[in-house]
């Protein structure tokens, strides 16, 4: 299976596990067999991909638009994405998100020096990394419309 393959198949299972197997089968209509077929490394199952309709179905469900967001950047296209509900208050302008910058990436730096103490960085480690690249990353869009605002 190529790269390509393989990382739209974990980005669909971490998106079907993170909804739950017994939810993604009512949700989408398929049973638990096929739904691990979409997300199978195993080489009979190579061509077999999640369908778009049920990707869109499950990512309503999630907290994040997993396979959404691997389809974007395996063409180098970057994503807004926003996943504070539409009736949050805004996170208080240029300067707040100056200061929430700062302290996120303290905190990415944090787990990251945690996680190569020993030289290895663990799948649990990566995934506090990942966590916390996307917390950044959401605090970066912020202010970008932020100042995108107040140029306009």
């Amino acid at each position: 299976m190529d790269n390509c393959g393989s990382y739209l198949k974990k980005h669909t299972e971490s998106l079907v596990k993170e909804v739950g197997i017994e939810t993604a089968c009512s949700v989408t209509g398929k049973s638990k067999a096929t739904l691990g077929r979409y997300y199978s490394d195993h080489e009979e199952h190579a061509d077999r991909f999640i369908p778009v309709d049920a990707v869109a179905k499950l990512e309503a469900l999630s907290s994040y638009p997993h396979v959404t967001s691997a389809l974007a950047e395996l063409k180098n296209i970057t994503l807004s994405y926003d996943g504070r509900k539409p009736n949050e208050p805004d996170s208080g302008g240029v300067n707040s998100d100056v200061i929430a910058l700062s302290q996120r990436f303290a905190m990415l730096m944090s787990e990251y020096h945690q996680a190569i103490e020993d030289g290895v960085i663990s799948l649990n480690e990566a995934k506090r990394l990942l966590r916390e690249t996307v917390m950044l990353q959401q605090v970066l869009i912020d202010m970008k419309l932020h100042l995108e605002a107040e140029c306009s």
